[in-house]
C-alpha cells in the first residue's frame, strides 16, 4: 500500500462525492475478523466476541471498493476503536502526519464556512475531528435532520462492507478456519488485499477494451464438445474424426 499525498486523499474526496453523494469523504474504515486456530501459549489473546479465535484485518476503503490502508494482526479480543488507537494508522491520524487535505466548505453549504474532511465509521469507532460515526440512539424518536444524516453516512460506510464481502467471495480462505502461524495469516491477509486491489483496477481499466474485453469482462466461450473441450480445439485435433 503507497502512502497518500494530499492530492490521493483529494481524488478519494471527489469520488465518494460523485459515487455516494458525500462530501469530503476521505474513506470508509472498519475491522473484520480472522478465523484461525487458536494459537499454542496464547491465552484468550485471540478470542473475540464471536466465540472464534482471530486476528483483526483494520481497512480504509475507497469508493470503488479498493483497500487504500490495511493493518492486520491485532489481537481478535480487542474492538474496532482498541484496534485503530494501537494501529500505526490511527496514531498518525491523531497526530496530525497522514497530510490529509485543509477543511473545504461544503457543496451548496459556502457559508457555513470550511468543514474538516473525514473518514466514516460506525459506532465502534471514537468521534473526532477527522472521524465521523454516526448518531446513537436507534431506540429513540431521532429527528429528521439526524436521520438523514445517519442514512448518508451509512450509505458511505456501507462501501467498506462490501469491500469485505467481495474480498471473502474472491479468496476461500476468509470462509473457514486458517491453521496457520499468526504473522503466515497476515502475510496472507495482506496479499490478498494487495491482488484485490489489482483485480478491481484492472477490471475497470478502460485500455482493456482494446484487448477484446469490453468492460473488463472475459470473452465468449466458445460452444464444447462431449468431453467439455472446445469444438474448434476438436476439429484441429481430429478434423476428420470430429462429428459434423
Amino acid at each position: 500500500m503507497p502512502v497518500h499525498k494530499e492530492e490521493d486523499w483529494r481524488a478519494i474526496a471527489a469520488e465518494f462525492l460523485e459515487r455516494w453523494n458525500f462530501p469530503n469523504c476521505l474513506g470508509s474504515i472498519d475491522g473484520k475478523h480472522v478465523v484461525i486456530q487458536a494459537p499454542p501459549c496464547s491465552g484468550s489473546q485471540f478470542y473475540n466476541y464471536k466465540g472464534t479465535y482471530s486476528v483483526v484485518l483494520l481497512a480504509v476503503v475507497d469508493a470503488i471498493y479498493c483497500f487504500r490502508v490495511v493493518d492486520v494482526g491485532a489481537y481478535g479480543k480487542g474492538s474496532d476503536g482498541r484496534t485503530l488507537r494501537d494501529s500505526a494508522f490511527g496514531q498518525a491520524l491523531q497526530v496530525g502526519t497522514l497530510e490529509i487535505p485543509p477543511p473545504v466548505s461544503l457543496p451548496g453549504a459556502e457559508d457555513l464556512g470550511p468543514v474538516p474532511h473525514v473518514f466514516v465509521g460506525d459506532e465502534a469507532f471514537p468521534l473526532r475531528p477527522n472521524l465521523m460515526r454516526p448518531y446513537a440512539g436507534r431506540q429513540l424518536p431521532l429527528p429528521k435532520p439526524v436521520r438523514i444524516f445517519n442514512k448518508r453516512l451509512s450509505r458511505a460506510r456501507l462501501v467498506v462492507e462490501c469491500a469485505f464481502g467481495i474480498l471473502a467471495a474472491r479468496w476461500r480462505m476468509f470462509r473457514r478456519v486458517l491453521g496457520l502461524n499468526p504473522s503466515n495469516v497476515d502475510a496472507c491477509v495482506k496479499a490478498t488485499c494487495v491482488l484485490h486491489n489489482y483485480l478491481r483496477r484492472s477490471f475497470q481499466d478502460p485500455l482493456r477494451m482494446e484487448m477484446g474485453t469490453p468492460n473488463g469482462q472475459l470473452p465468449d466461450v466458445t460452444r464444447a464438445g462431449a468431453n467439455n473441450a472446445p469444438r474448434q480445439v476438436l476439429q484441429e485435433l481430429s478434423p476428420r474424426t470430429m462429428p459434423q
